[in-house]
Protein backbone atom coordinates (compact mmCIF):
# COMPACT_ATOMS: atom_id res chain seq x y z
CA UNK A 1 0.00 0.00 0.00
CA UNK A 2 1.24 3.45 -0.91
CA UNK A 3 1.73 5.82 2.05
CA UNK A 4 0.94 9.52 2.17
CA UNK A 5 3.78 11.95 1.54
CA UNK A 6 5.70 13.10 4.60
CA UNK A 7 4.48 16.70 4.21
CA UNK A 8 0.84 15.60 4.13
CA UNK A 9 1.26 13.36 7.18
CA UNK A 10 3.14 16.09 9.06
CA UNK A 11 0.47 18.66 8.21
CA UNK A 12 -2.29 16.39 9.52
CA UNK A 13 -0.46 15.76 12.80
CA UNK A 14 0.41 19.44 13.17
CA UNK A 15 -3.21 20.51 12.65
CA UNK A 16 -4.37 18.02 15.28
CA UNK A 17 -1.78 19.26 17.77
CA UNK A 18 -2.57 22.92 17.15
CA UNK A 19 -6.29 22.25 17.56
CA UNK A 20 -5.60 20.47 20.86
CA UNK A 21 -3.14 23.12 22.14
CA UNK A 22 -5.09 26.26 21.25
CA UNK A 23 -7.76 25.97 23.99
CA UNK A 24 -5.15 25.00 26.58
CA UNK A 25 -3.07 28.08 25.79
CA UNK A 26 -6.13 30.34 25.65
CA UNK A 27 -7.04 29.15 29.17
CA UNK A 28 -3.67 30.60 30.25
CA UNK A 29 -4.20 33.82 28.30
CA UNK A 30 -1.61 32.93 25.66
CA UNK A 31 -1.61 32.75 21.89
CA UNK A 32 0.41 30.07 20.14
CA UNK A 33 3.12 32.60 19.23
CA UNK A 34 3.21 33.98 22.78
CA UNK A 35 3.73 30.44 24.07
CA UNK A 36 6.47 29.84 21.49
CA UNK A 37 8.26 33.06 22.52
CA UNK A 38 7.95 32.30 26.24
CA UNK A 39 9.11 28.71 25.65
CA UNK A 40 12.21 29.91 23.86
CA UNK A 41 13.00 32.51 26.52
CA UNK A 42 12.52 29.91 29.27
CA UNK A 43 14.78 27.42 27.49
CA UNK A 44 17.43 29.74 26.13
CA UNK A 45 17.59 33.50 26.80
CA UNK A 46 18.42 35.19 23.51
CA UNK A 47 19.19 38.78 24.41
CA UNK A 48 17.68 41.10 21.84
CA UNK A 49 14.27 41.26 20.21
CA UNK A 50 15.89 40.63 16.82
CA UNK A 51 17.66 37.53 18.14
CA UNK A 52 14.33 36.24 19.51
CA UNK A 53 12.57 36.84 16.18
CA UNK A 54 15.31 34.92 14.40
CA UNK A 55 15.36 32.11 16.97
CA UNK A 56 11.61 31.44 16.70
CA UNK A 57 11.45 32.24 12.99
CA UNK A 58 8.92 35.05 13.45
CA UNK A 59 8.65 38.26 11.44
CA UNK A 60 10.61 40.88 13.39
CA UNK A 61 8.09 43.61 12.54
CA UNK A 62 5.20 41.57 13.96
CA UNK A 63 7.18 40.55 17.03
CA UNK A 64 6.93 44.04 18.54
CA UNK A 65 3.13 43.74 18.96
CA UNK A 66 3.50 40.29 20.50
CA UNK A 67 6.16 41.54 22.92
CA UNK A 68 4.03 44.58 23.77
CA UNK A 69 1.24 42.20 24.88
CA UNK A 70 3.60 39.98 26.88
CA UNK A 71 5.12 43.02 28.58
CA UNK A 72 1.66 44.50 29.33
CA UNK A 73 0.77 41.18 30.99
CA UNK A 74 3.95 41.33 33.09
CA UNK A 75 5.42 38.19 31.48
CA UNK A 76 8.55 39.82 30.01
CA UNK A 77 10.61 42.95 30.44
CA UNK A 78 12.42 44.89 27.74
CA UNK A 79 15.22 47.36 28.20
CA UNK A 80 17.88 49.01 26.05
CA UNK A 81 20.77 46.73 25.15
CA UNK A 82 23.92 48.13 26.83
CA UNK A 83 25.96 47.04 23.79
CA UNK A 84 23.63 48.75 21.28
CA UNK A 85 21.24 51.43 22.55
CA UNK A 86 19.08 51.01 19.40
CA UNK A 87 18.35 47.38 20.33
CA UNK A 88 16.24 46.12 23.22
CA UNK A 89 16.83 43.03 25.32
CA UNK A 90 14.01 40.69 26.30
CA UNK A 91 13.84 38.85 29.61
CA UNK A 92 11.27 36.54 31.16
CA UNK A 93 9.79 37.72 34.48
CA UNK A 94 8.94 35.46 37.41
CA UNK A 95 5.27 35.76 36.40
CA UNK A 96 6.26 34.80 32.86
CA UNK A 97 8.07 31.72 34.14
CA UNK A 98 5.05 30.69 36.21
CA UNK A 99 2.56 31.23 33.39
CA UNK A 100 4.78 29.36 30.93
CA UNK A 101 5.28 26.46 33.36
CA UNK A 102 1.52 26.14 33.95
CA UNK A 103 0.75 26.22 30.23
CA UNK A 104 3.55 23.79 29.48
CA UNK A 105 2.24 21.33 32.08
CA UNK A 106 -1.15 21.34 30.34
CA UNK A 107 0.45 20.99 26.89
CA UNK A 108 2.63 18.10 28.07
CA UNK A 109 -0.39 16.32 29.56
CA UNK A 110 -2.18 16.69 26.22
CA UNK A 111 0.90 15.39 24.39
CA UNK A 112 1.03 12.36 26.68
CA UNK A 113 -2.56 11.59 25.78
CA UNK A 114 -1.91 12.32 22.08
CA UNK A 115 1.02 9.87 22.03
CA UNK A 116 -0.80 7.37 24.25
CA UNK A 117 -1.29 4.79 21.48
CA UNK A 118 2.48 4.46 21.02
CA UNK A 119 4.54 2.11 23.13
CA UNK A 120 7.38 3.57 25.18
CA UNK A 121 10.04 2.60 22.62
CA UNK A 122 7.96 3.94 19.71
CA UNK A 123 7.31 7.17 21.56
CA UNK A 124 10.97 7.69 22.49
CA UNK A 125 12.06 6.89 18.93
CA UNK A 126 9.45 9.20 17.44
CA UNK A 127 10.43 12.12 19.70
CA UNK A 128 14.14 11.56 19.04
CA UNK A 129 13.63 11.39 15.26
CA UNK A 130 11.37 14.45 15.29
CA UNK A 131 13.93 16.47 17.28
CA UNK A 132 16.70 15.44 14.88
CA UNK A 133 14.63 16.31 11.82
CA UNK A 134 13.63 19.68 13.29
CA UNK A 135 17.28 20.70 13.48
CA UNK A 136 18.41 19.40 10.11
CA UNK A 137 18.71 21.55 7.03
CA UNK A 138 16.32 20.32 4.33
CA UNK A 139 18.02 18.46 1.50
CA UNK A 140 18.72 20.32 -1.72
CA UNK A 141 16.22 19.67 -4.51
CA UNK A 142 17.34 16.96 -6.91
CA UNK A 143 17.78 18.01 -10.49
Amino acid sequence: MDREDLGALSARVTRRLIDAERPLLEAHGLSMWAYIALSHLAREPVGTQLALAQAINYDKTRLIGLLDELERDGLITRKPDPADRRARTVDLTAAGRRRHAAARADVRAMEDEFLGDLGAAERDGFLLALARLAHLTPPSPRV
